[in-house]
Formats: C-alpha cells, structure tokens, sequence
C-alpha cells in the first residue's frame, strides 16, 4: 500500500475544524503510510493560517510530503487516484467523477462524515453507497470513540510527545515565552477558552471573576469576540489583557496547528469547539469542556449526550453530575454562574479521568490506520 495515490477534497466551510481535520489526516497518511497525497483545497489562506508554510496564490505545492492543489473551477482534467476521500461531504467535482467512473480498476471512494459517539454510527460505518447515476460506491466513513468506527487521528507517539511535554519544565518555559507570557504560578488555574460567540460567555467569565480560584484565561485570536466584549466594555486584542477579580484574561495570537496542541497541553481546563480541537484536547488528557457545533432542529444534542454518556462513565458520581451540568450549561449558554462553582472542586478528579480517557483511546487502532486497512480490502 506504499506509495498508493489518494486524492482528498476538502471545502473550508467552518473556520478551521474541516481543514484541520483534512490537514491532519493528510500529513499523517504521508509520513506514516507512505501514500502519495494530493490534498485539493478551496481556500488556501485557511491552510496558510494553521500551516505558515503554505503559500498564497500557487496552484500546486508540495508542503510536509504532501501535494497541496488549489480547487477550482473549472477542475483540471485530472486521472482520478486509486483512493479518493470526499471530506465532509464536500461534493466531488462533475469532471472528476466522470472520470472516476472510467478508470478501471475503480477508485475506492470514501465520504469522510463528521465525528459522532451516537450508537448509530457503528451500524453506519463502512455501509456502500451506490451512485445514483455513474457505475460508482462511495463508502460512508465515520470516526468514532468504539470499536466498529473508523477510530480517532492519532499520529504515532502522540501520547508519549504529550507525557514528555509535561515532565520537561524548560520546554513549557520557552511556549510561554514565546506567548509573551510568565509560566503561570502553582495557586493559578489555566483555561483556554476557544468556543462559539454565544450568551454565556459573558456570565461565565463574571462569574470566574467573582470566583474562589484565580484564573488566568487565554483566549485565541477572534474567538468570542462580542461575548468578551460584553464583559470586558470593549473589543480586546492580540496582546492586551484585562484583570478583573480573581481572572485575568490575555488575548493570543493566532497559533498554528502544532502551538495549538501545545496550548492544550499546558491548560489545566480548555474549552474547545467543533471537531479538530474537541479531539485533540482529548489527546491532551486534561479536564476538557465542548462546545458543539450548533444545528437547526436541535439536532446537536442528541450528539452531545451520547458523547457524555459515554466520556462519563467511570467518573465519580458527583463528578459526572457537575460535569454534564456544566457542560449542557455552555452549551445553552445560560446557568454558568451556579454551574461553574459546582464544576470547580471536581477538577483533579476529571484531570485523573481524562488521562485514563486518552490512554482508553490510544490502545484502539487509529483513524488513518484503520482506513488504510479498509482501503487494502477494497482494492
């Protein structure tokens, strides 16, 4: 399987979790497996802000050993690879499909769906998916939490990266210094705070103000920008701060993909929204809290309970009450001043618990694996 062709197709619809996802998947395929990636972008600035090394206005570029295309229209009359990955169902282009169809032997096509703990998706993964006109299979692949799904990204030595991090006080000196900021003392809790603009952020930053804990939140570049300027009386900034109470609050700039993970790994709390960040503060293995993406109907939360089902078990009791209060909490955006006080003495327990969590995850094949062994029974 080394050396096999696979085109991924990826539009950036959702700020940077789609792309994230791609990209991550791209890069680890490559490096691990040896595939010979074309990853075809609509929108390479959004490559450009979590990978500085992609460059504006090429139509081709080779970055990290893979083949970065600029997707446009019309689509180049390509030969279709032996593995096609449609992300997210980003819908292939008409020229290409037609040339899928001709090529013999067929593409092993794959529509990369969206990350869900929900029981269906077992039954879901790997299901055919005929094309209603064109002698084509797509193959619906879910990444999952369980056996029977197509597993999480997890690039090899992940966890042991995280563990090394950890134990190496000089090296999280020099991230925080390159953040411009002092490690922060024993008596200070870290949150990075990364979440959809909604009503609660406001409350829940009041209420971290007026809080027993002192707390030092790092908010990246652009999130949440009217709920914090709500609480803080104006807009804030890549480098400005603001002390109120017992929180101080710093605005970062924008961190690359691998500054983003080392975020993670140096909080004692993070929030996290989408898909790309919820899982890779899972590798973090610290306390986390997920904002989802929010969807008409109210179809986000059946999703929701189904993941806290799921992370929950094996917390203490009272630990899992407060941590699925709190976490429907944010989500509602509404309920954080009393949700939050109750969330806080829990935190070594849920900090023991997501390090068991992540270990519980890593012992199961991960999602470049497992596709790589679906696409060589295909082929």
């Amino acid at each position: 399987m080394r050396g096999m062709p696979c085109d991924i197709f990826c539009n950036v619809v959702d700020n940077y979790g789609d792309i994230g996802v791609a990209w991550r998947l791209a890069r680890q395929l490559a490096a691990e497996h040896g595939v010979r990636i074309r990853l075809w972008l609509d929108d390479l600035a959004t490559l450009r802000r979590i990978w500085p090394s992609a460059e504006l206005g090429l139509s081709s570029q080779e970055i990290a050993n893979v083949e970065v295309r600029h997707w446009t229209e019309p689509f180049p009359d390509i030969a279709p690879a032996a593995v096609v990955i449609e992300a997210f169902g980003c819908a292939l282009p008409e020229t290409y499909l037609a040339a899928m169809a001709r090529r013999e032997p067929r593409p092993v096509w794959l529509n990369l769906e969206y990350l869900s703990a929900e029981s269906w998706v077992k039954g879901c993964h790997g299901l055919p998916s005929p094309h209603p006109r064109l002698p084509l299979t797509a193959y619906f692949y879910y990444p999952g939490f369980e056996p029977g799904t197509g597993g999480l990204i997890r690039e090899a030595g992940l966890m042991a990266q995280g563990e090394a991090y950890r134990s190496e006080p000089r090296e999280q000196a020099l991230f925080w210094r390159s953040l411009q900021l002092a490690p922060p003392a024993d008596d200070i809790l870290t949150v990075s705070l990364f979440a959809y603009d909604h009503p609660g952020i406001p409350e829940l930053l009041a209420a971290w103000s007026t809080g027993a804990a002192k707390l030092r939140c790092l908010l990246p570049e652009g999130v949440a920008p009217h709920g914090t300027a709500r609480f803080a009386d104006h807009d804030m900034r890549p480098g400005q701060g603001l002390r109120r109470g017992n929180l101080e609050i710093r605005v970062l700039p924008f961190l690359d993909q691998l500054a983003y993970d080392r975020l993670l790994r140096s909080c004692d709390l993070n929030f996290v929204r989408g898909e790309d960040s919820f899982v890779r503060a899972q590798w973090a293995a610290l306390p986390f809290v997920w904002n989802i993406y929010p969807q008409q109907d109210d179809a986000h939360w059946p999703k929701l309970a189904a993941f806290l089902d799921l992370y929950c078990q094996g917390l203490v009791p009272e630990a899992a009450a407060a941590y699925r209060a709190f976490t429907e909490a944010w989500n509602r955006g509404g309920g954080l001043a009393a949700a939050w006080p109750a969330l806080l003495p829990h935190l070594p327990e849920l900090a023991r618990h997501a390090g068991g969590w992540a270990e519980h995850l890593a012992d199961m094949p991960d999602l470049a694996r497992n596709l790589m062994l679906f696409c060589k029974e295909k082929l």
